[in-house]
């Protein structure tokens, strides 16, 4: 399994650009792809909340278990169906949805664990990214790594458009859809001249988006 060949620190991103999103008040989170439980261990604390992970691979979520109240171990999808109706007021995805075979069934079922106020919020990479249409357009490339956007764990690719769409295809209202980890490289500028500067969501590696049902 591709998995067992990431880089050391895969499994223990902190992801401080993530927290933002968390609206207050949220005292049951649960956190899809947890690695070993370093974010959703930062969301219990400054939440003082009851935080429960899903990771896919044993090693990290056996550390998990150590940091978190509930982890479950293995694909999420074993696991949706025995978590609990109208429970929890945060359901995080980071970088987790385009390594799903089918993301919109996971997001249709997730919607129900959700508590009245509750908010399902994800990171979804951008396949519109700078440096991605370098590749793709100008480079006339597509090969898969190790990590990143052409991961090759990756079993769907997304645009900004796409993952709003994604979401409100399965039922959700979305409160917040914006680009995260915004380049520095000024390349982007020079790639948006023939698009009159209409394509300046190439800037952001990823969009987070925080949705209701």
């Amino acid at each position: 399994m591709d998995y067992d060949k990431k880089a050391t620190d895969y499994f223990t991103h902190q992801r401080p650009e993530m927290l933002a999103f968390l609206p207050n008040g949220c005292k049951k989170i649960l956190d899809i792809g947890c690695g070993e439980g370093i974010f959703a261990q930062q969301l219990k604390n400054r939440e003082d909340a009851e935080t429960w992970g899903i990771e896919l691979m044993e090693i990290p979520g056996e550390k998990a278990k150590k940091v978190l109240d509930r982890v479950f171990i293995g694909p999420c999808e074993n696991y949706l169906d025995d978590l609990p109706d109208n429970y929890f007021d945060a359901i995080y995805c980071n970088d987790v949805l385009e390594h799903l075979i089918d993301p919109y069934t996971v997001l249709a079922k997730l919607k129900n664990k959700l508590s009245d106020k509750g908010v399902v919020i994800s990171s979804i990479p951008n396949i519109r990214y700078h440096d991605a249409f370098k590749k793709v357009w100008l480079q006339k490339n597509w090969e898969y790594e190790g990590h990143g956007i052409f991961d090759k764990t990756h079993m769907r690719f997304f645009t900004k458009k796409s993952i709003a769409k994604m979401y409100t295809d399965q039922g959700y209202t979305i409160i917040s859809h914006k680009g995260v980890n915004r380049t520095r490289s000024l390349k982007p500028y020079i790639y948006n001249i023939p698009f009159l500067f209409t394509a300046m969501d190439m800037f952001y590696l990823q969009y987070a988006t925080v949705a209701r049902k």
